[in-house]
């Protein structure tokens, strides 16, 4: 470990240079670097183009791209990319599509669209004035806003509308201007935050001619976009009739599956702890499918747990429905994806993600994303009230176990073979190989 001393001038030197200089602080300087360099890209204009994305790049962090098949959306069948390091994910999502394909697949409805950005500011003069006065303001507010809104308005976005919220019971003389905005098949928040910032130049301007209003009377906060978007959600759902859900898992009927399911959700639904698990599973699917497009999961994964907060409890994302003998599976998802800008046109797996699904719509990839969102939870709901969750994780999770210990390559298939009808675990692996000297006994 190097002396404590701060590095100056660190993002202005050459990727050699910061290879350099990063590896000094590891145990093995020359390991290091042999590793970092192994995973540049052989195309030195493409390696141009990833470093371009961020920050202080020295290496690439490759993770594995995957697909699910036949994933039918809306009557549309869709190979969805999935860009994912965890075992077992992408072959739960496969199992699903697979199942519901013939049963009508997902179903998909698109709630809203809007997003939310606001202006967050202390207010010192009379309120009650602030509030008669600001119809005019709104409509100045959007007028001096039209050279950066006049495109989107082309495309049938720009502004929906402002309102003033007062949050002074929080804080004294905090309020804001909430905006809220379409952006079509962008994400928007660069449109979104240039829209916010001019607002503050115009509300301060506006604040400055009225003669009620003292000097320091005013004073601007912040003006950012919220990744909390309610009212931007995609709803989607499967349904069947419980006779074509009979031995799905052998020996259950389709009804006691329901009902076995059923209750699985509706632990979700009253327990925290359980919704968490739950719901994690829901992002397993859309994550990876944000991911593949060159959205920002992040911002996904914040929004949708903050939804799942609504009620002041946090609670499941998706529910269920028994009616007769019709069992319904649904979720209702908020997160805001774009198609344009970004990493959409720049980056080649980005661009070539978004081809395959057949340049979807942003409306059209947040239905895709969160089916594929509803397949996961629906695999891993359907084996923990069933065979239990482990049997199908851990025979997935066997490869890497296998890397691990690092049992050779020509005896990998003799270890899976063995454990084809056995509960998987790394000491249970471990125990094997030393058995069989694939590997040297622990003393």
């Amino acid at each position: 470990m190097k002396d404590k001393k701060i590095v100056h001038g660190f993002s202005k030197k050459s990727r050699d240079e910061k290879l350099g200089l990063v590896t000094e602080y590891h145990p093995d300087p020359l390991s290091a670097l042999a590793v970092f360099k192994s995973f540049h890209h052989p195309d030195a204009k493409t390696q141009k183009l990833l470093e371009e994305f961020s920050e202080n790049t020295i290496t690439n962090f490759p993770l594995p791209y995957c697909i699910c098949p036949n994933m039918l959306v809306n009557g549309h069948s869709y190979m969805v990319p999935m860009v994912i390091e965890e075992s077992s994910v992408v072959a739960a999502a496969s199992n699903s599509a697979k199942f519901w394909f013939t049963r009508g697949g997902f179903t998909t409805e698109i709630i809203g669209t809007e997003k939310v950005g606001q202006v967050h500011f202390i207010w010192k003069d009379d309120k009650s004035l602030l509030r008669e006065r600001f119809p005019a303001l709104k409509e100045l507010l959007i007028k001096e806003c039209f050279d950066i809104t006049e495109n989107m308005i082309k495309r049938g976005g720009g502004i929906t509308d402002i309102e003033l919220k007062d949050l002074t019971d929080k804080e004294p003389g905090l309020m804001q201007l909430y905006g809220t905005f379409e952006t079509i098949d962008s994400m928007g928040a660069n449109f979104i935050n240039s829209c916010l910032e001019q607002f503050a130049v115009t509300f301060k301007k506006w604040h400055a001619a009225q003669k009620e209003f003292s000097k320091d009377g005013l004073e601007i906060i912040m003006c950012i976009v919220s990744n909390l978007t309610p009212n931007c959600r995609v709803r989607t759902y499967v349904e069947t009739t419980f006779d074509q859900m009979d031995n799905m898992i052998k020996g259950v009927s389709g009804k006691e599956f329901a009902r076995r399911f059923y209750l699985g959700v509706r632990v979700a639904e009253s327990d925290p702890f359980r919704a968490t698990t739950h719901n994690k599973g829901i992002m397993n699917g859309v994550d990876s499918v944000v991911l593949a497009t060159g959205n920002d999961f992040r911002a996904v994964e914040a929004c949708s747990h903050a939804y799942a907060s609504r009620s002041g409890k946090y609670t499941s994302l998706s529910h269920v429905e028994l009616t007769g003998t019709k069992f319904r599976f649904s979720a209702e998802i908020p997160f805001a994806l774009g198609v344009v800008g970004g990493l959409t046109n720049l980056h080649p797996l980005v661009r070539l993600s978004l081809e395959l699904l057949g340049n979807p719509s942003a409306t059209e990839l947040m239905g895709i994303a969160a089916s594929v969102g509803l397949a996961n939870n629906f695999s891993a709901v359907k084996n923990l009230v069933t065979v239990g969750i482990q049997q199908g994780h851990m025979k997935m999770h066997l490869l890497n176990i296998l890397q691990q210990l690092k049992i050779p390559e020509n005896r990998k298939e003799e270890v899976i073979g063995y454990f084809k009808d056995k509960v998987v675990s790394v000491s249970a692996v471990r125990n094997l190989a030393e058995k069989w000297h694939l590997i040297e006994a622990e003393n």
